[in-house]
């Protein structure tokens, strides 16, 4: 996962698990969630370095706790001024998460740590959530951000799937090309 998106995602659910907690069926979900990026945030910690092998240790973690705490505060800041329960905030990082996958899998020209499953999972869920909101949000209905933001995550997400597509394929061809070689150098 994408660092900032990281930052964001595990801000998000902090303020609405801790600072500003949704109902039951909500809060419990936004537990899971926090719990889940927790083990993805332990996992930075320990690997992170590595991804960034050109930054000394103390300046990546140093950035890391600069970029937690901004975006910490961005969530908990664009919640009280748009006197929102976290629905701006949600959508905007996930279009910020959407452009970063697609980044990320660029800078890397491989799919280490990224796969189709998890390409697809992001577009339909998003989708979903989106849809949902869409349908059954009276923020949503009176809104010209939110219907912006659906569309335009699912568009990324779908470049996303397609980037993923290509570059499975292209790394099956050329594992199908080298065992051919293999084959005929005997």
């Amino acid at each position: 996962m994408p660092l900032v998106a990281l930052c964001a995602n595990i801000s998000w659910e902090c303020i609405f698990s801790f600072i500003y907690p949704s109902q039951m069926i909500q809060r419990s979900v936004n537990l899971v969630w926090f719990c889940f990026d927790a083990v993805i945030l332990v996992q930075i910690l320990r690997y992170g370095p590595r991804e960034f092998a050109d930054l000394p240790k103390r300046v990546f973690y140093s950035l890391f706790g600069l970029t937690l705490a901004s975006s910490f505060f961005v969530v908990l800041l664009m919640t009280t001024e748009f006197h929102d329960k976290g629905t701006y905030a949600a959508f905007g990082s996930n279009l910020m998460m959407s452009v970063l996958f697609i980044m990320m899998l660029y800078r890397r020209r491989s799919l280490r740590g990224q796969s189709m499953s998890i390409a697809i999972c992001k577009l339909a869920g998003t989708a979903l959530a989106s849809l949902a909101f869409f349908l059954y949000s009276p923020l949503s209905q009176r809104s010209v951000l939110l219907p912006f933001l659906y569309l335009t995550i699912f568009a990324y997400d779908a470049i996303y799937v397609a980037m993923v597509y290509r570059q499975r394929a292209t790394r099956e061809s050329d594992l199908h090309s080298h065992v051919k070689v293999e084959i005929a150098r005997g």
